[in-house]
């Protein structure tokens, strides 16, 4: 898969498929061209960039452009998302050069699972040796 990111600011909308555009989220914003990003993928679906406040040489956030609070609200009907947001991960760790030496994938859910932002969202890490641990 090609990244695309032509076009990467994109008009708000208060809808994408059956869910809010939340313009109090971060991340919406983002989607929505308002908040500037480093965007460095996006498809009809996803939208990848670089995190404001790196944990790794390379960190990247994957995120749904539509809302969904987390993983927790996740219907089964969105399941596949998850799934092309891992596939999307796989493909931008080739790209950034450490699909070879390893990387962490991470999706942190709710509050005391360490979720900062309620938007559903996947970390892509590596670039270095990471820590062994995880909680």
């Amino acid at each position: 898969v090609k990244p695309d990111t032509k076009g990467a600011k994109t008009k708000g909308e208060s809808k994408r498929g059956n869910r809010e555009v939340k313009m109090d989220c971060i991340f919406c914003q983002i989607v929505a061209g308002k908040v500037p990003s480093e965007i460095i993928y996006q498809d009809e679906a996803v939208i990848a960039f670089r995190d404001i406040n790196p944990q790794a040489p390379t960190h990247l956030v994957i995120i749904p452009k539509r809302h969904i609070p987390s993983l927790a609200q996740l219907t089964e009907a969105e399941s596949s998302l998850v799934g092309h947001m891992v596939s999307m991960a796989n493909h931008l760790a080739k790209r950034e050069g450490i699909a070879e030496s390893g990387y962490r994938l991470v999706i942190n859910c709710g509050k005391e699972g360490g979720q900062l932002v309620p938007h559903l969202h996947l970390h892509l890490l590596g670039g270095r040796k990471l820590s062994d641990k995880l909680g």
